[in-house]
């Protein structure tokens, strides 16, 4: 981003990058919490999970109030408007992708109260995993100011798309061999497309990057178009 004489507004942004990072580490926490939860069964550490939801909701409010003042007091232009406008839309997908981990969470909290019982064997870890890293590299695009690497995230989210459609054929499969099965089916279903939304606000985070970093709007224009333009001079 541009450098200014003006070292408070310096600050100013870079104190809104730093606490954007800090709002996706603990959303980052917090569905790796849901995960592992799943896995172990662990209802204390799900309920923390559930709880420190109001804590993103804090960072997203208090990163507005932010923004907004930088916008209003600073009017940036070029680059720092565009990193103003960047993380004013990425902080929106953060805060969703933290309700899907809350979501996971309660979805985890139901399956082991009920003892597990009648659970399919689906895989979801390499699901969860694919999504955690797409979140992180996301991040680290931002920090780095790297639309390669955010194209690459971009890209990623075509194989959890393909990985969402495969756990619904297997759930559904279950259900009608198994009726038994219906109720941790419904939950796992449930668990498995908050796991695509994630991926999915990772995907409009790098998007976001591109711009902030390229100037180009890459929405809606496909995962080759993204690729070529975050690697433009």
């Amino acid at each position: 981003m541009t450098e200014h004489t003006n070292k408070q507004y310096d600050a100013e942004l870079e104190e809104v990058r730093s606490r954007f990072l800090q709002m996706g580490g603990l959303v980052e926490s917090q569905i790796t919490g849901a995960i592992d939860g799943l896995a172990n069964g662990d209802l204390v550490a799900l309920d923390a999970v559930v709880q420190r939801d109001a804590e993103v909701n804090r960072f997203e409010v208090e990163l507005d109030e932010a923004c907004s003042h930088i916008l209003a007091r600073r009017q940036p232009t070029a680059g720092d408007l565009r990193m103003m406008i960047t993380v004013i839309k990425m902080i929106t997908d953060m805060e969703r992708a933290g309700d899907e981990a809350e979501k996971i969470a309660r979805m985890a909290k139901l399956i082991h109260e009920a003892g597990r019982m009648n659970m399919p064997a689906v895989e979801l870890w390499h699901m969860a995993n694919s999504v955690v890293t797409m979140l992180r590299k996301a991040l680290d695009a931002f920090a780095r100011l790297d639309a390669q690497a955010a194209a690459q995230v971009v890209r990623q989210d075509k194989v959890v798309d393909a990985e969402w459609q495969g756990v619904i054929r297997q759930l559904v499969t279950y259900m009608i061999e198994d009726p038994r099965t219906i109720s941790r089916s419904i939950e796992l279903l449930f668990i498995a497309k908050a796991l695509e939304r994630i991926g999915d606000h990772a995907k409009n985070m790098c998007e976001l990057v591109v711009y902030m970093v390229k100037g180009r709007d890459v929405r809606h224009t496909g995962v080759d178009n993204v690729e070529r333009e975050a690697a433009a001079n």
